[in-house]
């Protein structure tokens, strides 16, 4: 399957697309280098871009004027770092950079027990002395050799990383052992903290390569899911060819079992798809004529012929890949804070450990003295774990929720969601069901066969309720004729000789039909449970009533007493009459009701709550609430399927199932709580370790292994996310300053 990158970087010589960009940067090690990356591309003329360390990827917005792709590459590669445009050319050279640490690895840790060993029962002997210096070159300028290429390429551009506090630490302590070895026989050499300092570094860098490759497979996974080819008929022939190569119109047979490879509409034939891999819903929904069917979803148990609609990038599987991508690729406020600290860190490191050299060198006159707690400084002060604690949490959360049908939209959006305390259900299509069902009928036996008759070929939703409440319940619908239409009002057809209306009271009235006083009682009393009652009459009598109503979803109750249970209070928005929002609203245990609002009204209404001091959510079907989803302060669009709203909304879900509005809040606290555990201890790892290394409290070795379990700690950390829903207790509201 074409790659997501691919297509991105297809779509940028497209003006029509904004020609926005994602890039993989190769040779970024720390915080440090995104910084430095994204201040290199944002120089250029026309380029907006922001970089992110965790996913090793720059998402570039571009200009009319904008510089090509090989003058961006020329520009950050004269700051030591690569650009590369797809996303196969990254994954293989991470896989080849994970081999290679293996490599020093097996190296380095030999070396360093050994070396190790002999400081402590022999360091005293000529030959123990020498065989460290053996153990210790190869290690320091070949197993090391990352480090020092890297420090190296920095400092022709007069520019400084993590890797150049490696470098230079390790690099002091073999050159003063070597110096010891060669002029200072009696000296205590130090070539197994040079060696284990490497060691206890590539391994951290090794296992954060691994975690960060767990964390951001996501979207490996969800380019997974897409079929490899599919079944096309052409010129009344079946052949299969690569899904790639199927353009819009054709029609595409899908056989039970197979994945639906593109996205369609049935033409023929019914089944079950299971949509979990998309919706996150484990109930597969019936599909037949007529119906829309999404790539990457599963035919379960019958034969589809399939008009394709969608192909490529078009498809609701790669627009879902892009969002998550560019989720996954964005910035939370709060880490603002740690790109500022991490772009100056590495020159206030130098210096800080440059006063401590000297400051010891002073008060001791030794070199040693001096030598030691600036290493230490050096090595533990690496800004690694501070890069790595905003974005990798965003990664795993936004990837997690991608798996459960929740489309976050990025890091601000993670940080918005902690504020909020009230959240606004539109009534139709997202507390109900959307969809009117025949409820009650009062009335001879004849009332429901006559209803249905006139309604046989209405459109209108009412309409559509009663033939089907007819259908259902096995009523012998007889032929009509002469269908008219009062808008507003009521519809009427001759049946069976008879002219027969269905409409409000006040149509039957206005044709002079009179109304039983019993029928007018059993009305008011549907009326009064909220029920959308109308009348059926023949020979100038009201013979009937019916009801219908929209169901409640089936999670509704449920999700509302969650979010009550977080803290957050629950308020319901819609254009009906305040009797039957009522009666809805007490089904569904919501206290406060905005009723009889009109469509272009309901954003003055979520405003209204913004300026009484509310932070509101605003849960709506994505299309017709679109300003009220934009003007909220989390916007949340219930998704169906292929018909994903995510241009005015800041959360997706994907599934119709309220209990998704739940999981996004819960989910998108929870990563943003992940957020300040990891810069808290990113922060608090460096502030209370540095003193202690400048008091000569942490050796060098002991400072190495500090620093890589910082950074393994922090992603660790954010992979817990990945377990997020399968036990999580509801969260209350986070507050943080």
């Amino acid at each position: 399957m074409t790659s997501v990158e691919e297509h991105t970087t297809a779509d940028a010589d497209a003006a029509s697309r904004g020609r926005r960009i994602r890039l993989d940067v190769v040779g970024m090690t720390c915080g440090s280098c995104a910084a430095r990356v994204e201040k290199t591309l944002n120089r250029q003329p026309g380029v907006t871009a922001h970089v992110n360390f965790a996913t090793g990827q720059a998402t570039v917005q571009l200009s009319d004027d904008a510089p090509g792709l090989d003058e961006l590459r020329a520009a950050v590669g004269s700051r030591g770092y690569d650009l590369v445009a797809h996303v196969d050319e990254a994954d293989e050279a991470s896989r080849r950079e994970q081999r290679g640490l293996l490599l020093r690895l097996a190296v380095a840790w030999p070396a360093g027990v050994a070396a190790m060993v002999l400081s402590m029962v022999a360091m005293d002997a000529t030959w123990a002395r020498w065989t460290a210096f053996a153990l210790a070159t190869p290690v320091q300028f070949w197993a090391g050799w990352p480090f020092l290429s890297a420090a190296a390429i920095r400092a022709r551009r007069l520019t400084a990383n993590m890797d150049t506090l490696i470098a230079v630490g390790t690099l002091a302590a073999y050159g003063y052992s070597v110096w010891v070895l060669l002029f200072e026989p009696m000296e205590e050499l130090y070539f197994e903290s040079g060696i284990l300092i490497i060691a206890f570094l590539l391994l951290g860098r090794y296992l954060e390569a691994r975690a960060n490759g767990r964390a951001s497979s996501a979207i490996t996974k969800l380019l997974e899911l897409g079929a490899k080819d599919a079944l096309v008929i052409r010129e009344g022939k079946q052949m299969r060819v690569p899904v790639d190569a199927v353009k819009p119109g054709w029609q595409v047979r899908v056989k039970p079992g197979e994945k639906i490879p593109v996205d369609g509409r049935v033409l023929d034939g019914t089944s079950a798809v299971d949509e979990s891999m998309l919706t996150g819903e484990s109930v597969p929904v019936e599909k037949g004529p007529g119906d829309e069917v999404a790539g990457a979803t599963l035919n379960v148990d019958g034969s589809l012929l399939l008009e394709v609609t969608r192909v490529g990038s078009d498809t609701a599987l790669a627009q879902i890949v892009r969002l998550v991508a560019e989720a996954q690729g964005s910035k939370a406020p709060i880490q603002r804070l740690a790109d500022r600290v991490s772009a100056v860190f590495v020159p206030v490191v130098f210096v800080i450990a440059a006063a401590i050299a000297i400051g010891w060198f002073l008060a001791t006159g030794e070199v040693r003295d001096a030598l030691i707690p600036a290493v230490s400084v050096l090595i533990i002060a690496c800004p690694c774990a501070l890069g790595l604690a905003t974005p990798v949490a965003i990664m795993v959360g936004t990837g997690r929720g991608a798996q459960m049908g929740i489309l976050i939209r990025g890091g601000e959006v993670l940080e918005r969601s902690r504020s909020i305390d009230t959240v606004v259900f539109d009534k139709t299509g997202t507390l109900t069901e959307g969809r009117m069902r025949l409820e009650v009928v009062e009335g001879d036996g004849r009332t429901l066969a006559m209803a249905a008759a006139v309604e046989a070929g209405s459109e209108h939703p009412i309409g559509r309720a009663v033939a089907e409440g007819a259908a259902e319940r096995g009523v012998t619908v007889p032929s009509s004729v002469a269908f008219r239409s009062s808008v507003g009002s009521g519809v009427r057809a001759t049946v069976e000789a008879q002219d027969v209306l269905v409409g409000r009271r006040t149509f039957l009235e206005a044709e002079g039909y009179r109304v039983p006083s019993a029928l007018a009682d059993r009305a008011a009393e549907l009326e009064s449970g909220g029920a959308t009652v109308f009348w059926v009459g023949w020979d100038s009598v009201a013979r009937g009533v019916l009801s219908v109503s929209d169901r409640l979803a089936p999670q509704a109750r449920s999700s509302v007493d969650r979010l009550r249970e977080m803290g957050i209070d629950v308020v319901m928005i819609t254009g009906d009459s305040r009797a039957t929002a009522g009666a809805i609203a007490g089904e569904v245990g919501i206290d406060r009701v905005l009723a009889e609002v009109h469509p272009e009204d309901k954003v003055d209404e979520v405003r209204r709550l913004q300026e009484a001091g509310a932070s509101v959510a605003m849960v709506g079907d994505g299309i017709n609430d679109g300003p009220a989803l934009a003007q909220a302060d989390l916007g949340i669009a219930i998704g169906t399927g292929t018909d994903v709203a995510i241009e005015a909304s800041d959360i997706t879900l994907i599934s119709g199932d309220l209990t998704g509005v739940v999981r996004a809040i819960e989910l998108s606290r929870r990563t943003f709580r992940t957020i300040v555990e990891n810069l808290f201890w990113a922060f608090g790892y460096n502030v209370l370790a540095i003193p202690l290394a400048a008091a000569g409290v942490l050796s060098p070795i002991v400072a190495a292994a500090a620093m890589a379990f910082s950074s393994v700690s922090v992603v660790a950390n954010s992979l817990r996310l990945r377990r997020f829903a399968r036990s999580a207790p509801p969260l209350r509201r986070l507050r943080v300053g």
